[in-house]
């Protein structure tokens, strides 16, 4: 399953990104929509109504065909979830919050279906992007194993969401250093869909599965990040993160930390200056002089 991520400050990009997603063929059932502002949901949900049939009565707006809810996040307030799976993740994420109110008939019975308990339970992707929401940031994501349509879904996401052009031709690579009980993978090139995302996966996975629970990703030479890796990288977080292991990136160039900043995901990731700040906040003071 490919993961292409999309953060957008304006609505009109927002709206403009699904738009161009569903005229090049990415189905509904693919595409979540996160928003805090109840205008940009219905906003999106009459984008994609036009793709779907007609409307449910109602103040929402909202078609038959697309899932829509909202739910009450503590420190966040109220978001709201648009698209096949919206109702679960952000009932997932409440924390026994329960869902606040339903927008459309399909997202009861889909909320209905999904019964959190714990913070255990929270969905990744929304417990991941509370600060991005907290921010009033809106998200689109997009899960597909079409490598076809998730390069489509990137593309757009890169030009209207992340406004980011990829200029770097040269293609990823990772080299694995371990430093006590450190993993440090030194990452040059890009980290983008089909080349960068499944190799990172497939390494943290292999390192995760043997049992390492400290990872530091230098990305120092990586020079581009798109959608899909931007998914990937929080995928690896949460994987790490629910497997009781820490991830933290290190030497961020000033284009990946615009990205991050611009994104709202600066405030989520661990990041450091350098590899000594992590090694130090991952193993203590005496594992940083050791290595200095």
């Amino acid at each position: 399953m490919e993961t292409a991520i999309g953060v957008f400050a304006s609505r009109d990009q927002a709206q403009q990104a699904v738009k161009e997603l569903r005229k090049r063929n990415v189905p509904e059932e693919s595409i979540v929509f996160l928003t805090r502002s109840e205008g940009e949901a219905n906003t999106i949900a009459k984008e994609l109504g036009t793709f779907v049939g007609g409307f449910v009565g109602g103040a929402a707006g909202v078609t038959t065909g697309i899932v829509a809810a909202s739910l009450l996040l503590p420190g966040i307030g109220t978001v709201f979830a648009l698209g096949i799976g919206a109702a679960a993740l952000l009932t997932g994420a409440g924390a026994g919050a329960g869902a606040g109110s339903v927008l459309g008939t399909a997202a009861t019975r889909e909320a209905n279906a999904a019964k959190p308990t714990t913070d255990e339970k929270s969905s990744e992707d929304v417990a991941f992007f509370r600060e991005v929401l907290k921010e009033g940031r809106s998200l689109i994501v997009v899960r597909t194993e079409s490598q076809e349509l998730a390069a489509s879904a990137c593309e757009v996401l890169d030009r209207l969401g992340l406004g980011l052009q990829n200029r770097t031709p040269v293609r990823m690579q990772i080299a694995t250093r371990q430093l006590g009980d450190v993993e440090v993978l030194d990452i040059s090139g890009r980290i983008t869909l089909g080349e960068g995302n499944v190799m990172l996966r497939e390494i943290v996975r292999e390192l995760a599965d043997k049992g390492n629970k400290k990872i530091v990703l230098n990305l120092s030479e990586v020079q581009y990040i798109d959608s899909s890796g931007v998914g990937e990288l929080v995928k690896t977080h949460t994987t790490m993160r629910n497997q009781g292991g820490q991830l933290r990136l290190v030497n961020l160039n000033q284009r990946v930390n615009d990205l991050l900043q611009m994104t709202k995901l600066s405030s989520v990731f661990d990041i450091d200056k350098d590899e000594a700040g992590a090694l130090q906040a991952l193993s203590g003071d005496d594992t940083t002089q050791a290595v200095a």
